[in-house]
C-alpha cells in the first residue's frame, strides 16, 4: 500500500510528463512552493528532473 507522500509525487511526477510542465507551473498548480515539487519529485520517488 502506498502512502500519501508517495501517492503525490506520482501525481505530481505524472502532471509533469503528462503537461510538460515546468517546477514553477506544477506548484501553482498542486499549491506548493518550487521547493517541495523539486523535493517531491527528486527525493521521495527518484525521479529526475531535466
Amino acid at each position: 500500500m502506498k502512502t500519501y507522500i508517495e501517492e503525490r509525487a506520482v501525481e505530481i511526477a505524472n502532471y509533469i510528463v503528462e503537461n510538460g510542465a515546468t517546477v514553477r507551473q506544477t506548484a501553482k498548480k498542486f499549491g506548493v512552493s518550487k521547493s517541495t515539487v523539486h523535493m517531491v519529485v527528486t527525493k521521495q520517488s527518484g525521479f529526475k528532473i531535466a
